[in-house]
């Protein structure tokens, strides 16, 4: 197997297979082993076999090709792997034989558990010398602006960036999980004072990105009147100077109130901030610091957490300057009506990405200013391999402009290393109240949903321990599940009703098909050993063999999960997995079967249980695994965790509710 180093056989036991049938098709073809691995590839549907090979794609004329697949099919030695290829036009078809597929599999996840099919050592710097370290990726997502609200974008962010920190934590990478706030800008001048006019301290304590966000609209509506007349009277000073008429009078008067205004205020406050006074700067520190304890709370419930909350505040003036320093010594900047621009119009191959303001005419720095100041922050203190940024598709440009001239400053190392992950939006996210204002309104919206459809079934509701957590625990997989069900790029509307249902392919049926596997494996009353000794070529249904081949593919997913970095691939390949199992219970019982045919249907679906536990591909946290009771009894809840804690690290994180039989009683 020493043709194809990155065949980690260890790691995926389906790199066996390729290894087994690479070498036999070499021994009989005259092609490279290498090549032939290479371009071994999974089949769409389980009738074109388990892998699939294109034999043109080895460099054979297309009008032979046909004919070289019957040849080559002809003379496929024996083998226990596999049985001879099947000759479907200019491909060839592979059959993996079902007892020794079982045998591999089964096993293999019945020990790795949830660390079946991940492999720590892609993170390497190099895989064949892991002293040389681990790469590391520093992601940043979320990015909530502090007091105002946490919108949809903030809201896909969070998931898919979870869900891409822990894939490549599970890939053996390095990830510094980054939450890059906006908490910094004249806005906090204007909250400062209006917490002074309005605030509470109570408030603020209790709720305090409510409080303050509540505090900064009313602050908001007092100074539009006062925005309004200053606006009424710059209009009639601009036609007054058309008309040639004396606007000393009125230069005095809109002067007056732009002094006394609360936006002016504002502005003074932030100069203080900015020139560093400490009290100003004390009073910001709190707001900031209270909204983090905050939002680490919300965070927690999603099983999202965060290595570094930075932001717009933690971005030095001297790295700012530099930027803008180096961007004029390199003849990229230039002066444009008072501002300073970089024009990417003038390279036809930038021409697409347009004018790049840097900074407006009042000197103030604007976004781009301080995002190639925050890259070179990152690049010092992290070194990383891969800087990424989950962000919204409307700030597309926006990050092309930041990379484009990165690259043109003549930090190409860094402009290579940067990624932007764009999404989508969704449309008709909004409070049953009114417009969203934050993440945990969103989640209790989606939970007290989720407890009314609970309740149309009285009789399965009441059997429920704890309704409300239940409710909340499957709201938030609800709210997950309906965001990655589709490809990233693409927005959807926000459904209360579609996502909440346990019909269809939703957060909440998986939650159900994870909790009907815990209830099989409690009622079955075997133990490790049992599974450990069960005898795996008595899998000899269909329903049995295709979920064997459904298992095994997992590691592939991870791999292509990797390439794609699109959370749906997991999400297809998890309701693929619990629509067989859906099919197979009738035909695959456990319970009244006889002891041996028991013990190796239990095996697969505790197997079965593992995988859709450990879509979790990614733990941070290890989880405890699930126990199987020695003596009949009921496995203990806690050992039989929900769903949201078993695949949510692959979106996420780590949840420890148990919902265990509860989910299984109510919705079956």
């Amino acid at each position: 197997m020493g043709h194809n180093p990155t065949a980690l056989e260890a790691s995926n036991p389906i790199d066996i297979y390729r290894s087994h049938i690479s070498d036999l098709l070499a021994s009989i073809t005259g092609k490279s082993a290498k090549d032939i691995y290479e371009r071994l590839s999974w089949t769409q549907t389980f009738d074109k076999g388990d892998l699939g090979l294109a034999v043109p794609s080895l460099r054979v004329p297309p009008k032979e090709a046909s004919a070289k697949a019957s040849e080559w099919s002809e003379n496929f030695p024996d083998s226990d792997l596999v049985e001879k290829p099947v000759v479907a036009g200019t491909f060839l078809q592979f059959f993996f034989k079902p007892h020794p597929l079982s045998k591999l599999i089964v096993p293999s996840i019945l020990q790795k558990k949830t660390l079946y099919g991940t492999n720590p050592k892609l993170g390497l710097r190099d895989e064949a010398d892991s002293s040389k370290g681990k790469k590391r990726m520093v992601i940043d997502f979320s990015s909530p602006n502090i007091a105002k609200p946490f919108h949809a974008g903030h809201l896909r962010s969070t998931i898919i960036g979870g869900f891409l920190a822990n894939l490549y934590e599970a890939a053996g990478w390095d990830v510094v999980r980054l939450n890059y706030l906006g908490d910094w800008g004249r806005q906090f001048g204007l909250l400062a004072n209006a917490f002074q006019m309005l605030g509470s301290e109570e408030k603020l304590e209790k709720d305090p990105i409510g409080h303050l966000y509540d505090i900064y609209v009313e602050i908001n509506r007092i100074s539009k009147p006062e925005e309004d007349e200053i606006k009424e009277k710059k209009d009639a000073l601009t036609q007054a100077s058309a008309n040639g008429r004396d606007t000393t009078e009125l230069e005095k008067e809109i002067q007056a109130l732009e002094s006394r205004s609360v936006n002016e205020k504002a502005r003074q406050y932030f100069k203080r901030m900015e020139e560093g006074d400490e009290a100003a700067l004390a009073t910001w520190r709190r707001f900031r610091d209270l909204s983090i304890q905050r939002y680490k709370k919300t965070y927690a419930r999603l099983n999202i957490h965060y290595d570094v909350y930075g932001g717009e505040s933690t971005v030095e003036l001297e790295r700012m300057d530099r930027a803008v320093k180096q961007l004029e010594e390199s003849g990229l900047s230039e002066e444009s009506q008072g501002a300073i621009i970089v024009d990417l119009t003038k390279n036809p191959k930038t021409k697409k990405l347009g004018k790049a303001l840097v900074r407006k005419r009042d000197g103030s720095s604007l976004y781009l200013t301080r995002d190639i100041g925050e890259a070179y922050k990152r690049v010092e203190v992290y070194q990383p391999d891969k800087l990424v940024y989950v962000v919204a598709s409307q700030q597309e440009l926006h990050l092309a402009q930041l990379f484009k001239i990165l690259e043109l400053m003549g930090h190409a190392d860094i402009a290579e290393k940067c990624q932007h992950i764009s999404f989508g939006m969704v449309q008709g996210m909004s409070t049953r109240k009114g417009t969203v204002k934050f993440l945990d309104d969103i989640l209790r919206d989606v939970g007290e949903k989720m407890h009314e459809v609970m309740q149309t079934n009285k009789t399965k509701y009441e059997q429920v321990e704890n309704p409300e957590q239940t409710a909340d625990t499957l709201g938030i997989t609800a709210v997950m599940v309906q965001d990655m069900s589709g490809k990233r790029i693409n927005g959807y509307e926000f459904s209360l009703d579609r996502m909440t249902s346990f019909e269809g392919d939703t957060g909440p049926y998986l939650q159900y098909a994870h909790a009907r596997l815990c209830s099989i494996t409690r009622k079955a009353g075997l133990s490790a050993e049992d599974l450990e000794s069960a005898d795996l070529t008595l899998l000899s249904e269909s329903h049995a063999i295709n979920l064997v081949r459904a298992l095994s593919s997992w590691p592939d997913v991870v791999q292509n999960t990797l390439k794609t970095q699109e959370p749906v691939t997991v999400l297809s390949y998890l309701f693929k997995m619990t629509h067989m199992l859906s099919s197979s219970y009738e035909v695959l019982q456990v319970v009244g079967s006889e002891p041996e045919i028991k013990k190796a249907r239990m095996a697969l679906y505790e197997a079965a249980r593992q995988d859709v536990k450990k879509i979790a591909l990614v733990h941070r946290v290890s989880h405890q695994p699930a126990s199987i009771s020695k003596a009949g009894h009921d496995t203990p809840l806690s050992s039989c965790q929900p769903l949201i804690c078993s695949i949510q690290p692959v979106y996420a994180g780590m949840h420890t509710r148990p919902l265990g039989s509860q989910i299984t009683e109510y919705a079956s």
